[in-house]
């Protein structure tokens, strides 16, 4: 699990509850029609943004990797391919299929490697299946970014909307108050959908593609060079440029001893 992105969501409700509850209580924060402004509003805005299919791949594929780690690191993946390049030097192809993988697109590789499959048939199935998993993550980001976005603008209909119904009710003073309730907080269950959760998932996510496209593409060099019996130091030597530069130095001076 991202630890960062529970702990960053559980601070932020706690701090929010507790400004709600230094001044009054949480019933006073619930009203029905703000909720159907803001999350009616966006769920239509959103539908008519995208396609469905690009929602129900997006929505939790997103929501699963916001949450969830990487079980390697780029270093680790360097480590455990230079393992597998050497293995494969001296076993031959074969002695790939004992060897036990982590990560299942690099597992994926291997088993393309140790079938005997052509670099051009294994480098176009991976490279395929890496553009296409980056694609359902970048419509998972795009999703949750446009829900960021349109909230506070539902927010501020929510507030025009209550105000108006405030302002067409003046000569009853016991109406003022509830409609102004709905005003404020249709723009705040809007500031706080968009900035605590929606467009920080969004920018998690990204970061997360971009970090996937580093370790896919890292993997497929690797295998490649594997089906060509590269030797494992010139493996290692070859993908430790995808290395941060500090890493990339940690990384040569424990191979070295």
């Amino acid at each position: 699990m991202d630890i960062a992105t529970g702990l960053g969501l559980i601070a932020g409700v706690i701090v929010l509850c507790t400004l709600i509850l230094m001044g009054g209580e949480l019933s006073m924060f619930v009203d029905v029609h703000a909720f159907i402004v803001i999350f009616g509003g966006a769920f239509a805005a959103t539908l008519i943004r995208f396609p469905l299919s690009s929602i129900f791949h997006g929505l939790p594929l997103g929501m699963k990797f916001a949450f969830t780690v990487r079980r390697i690191t780029q270093r680790d993946l360097v480590d455990e391919i230079a393992a597998l390049a050497e293995i494969a030097r001296k076993q031959g192809p074969i002695g790939l299929e004992k060897a036990e993988i982590s990560d299942p697109f690099l597992a994926k590789g291997v088993r393309y490697v140790a079938d005997g499959y052509d670099a051009d048939f294994i480098r176009d199935n991976l490279e395929r299946d890496r553009d296409n998993f980056l694609m359902h993550l970048n419509e998972g980001s795009k999703v949750y970014r446009a829900i960021g976005d349109c909230t506070p603008a539902f927010g501020m209909v929510g507030t025009l909307i209550g105000m108006v119904q405030m302002f067409a009710n003046m000569t009853d003073p016991s109406k003022l108050g509830p409609y102004m309730a709905v005003a404020l907080l249709a723009t705040f269950y809007g500031a706080t959908v968009a900035n605590l959760f929606c467009l920080p998932i969004a920018d998690k996510l990204h970061v997360k593609l971009v970090d996937e496209e580093i370790n896919r593409t890292l993997i497929i060099d690797g295998i490649l060079m594997m089906r060509e019996s590269k030797s494992p130091a010139l493996v290692r030597e070859m993908l430790l440029a995808y290395l941060p530069e500090k890493h990339r130095h940690e990384a040569e001076e424990l191979a070295a001893a």
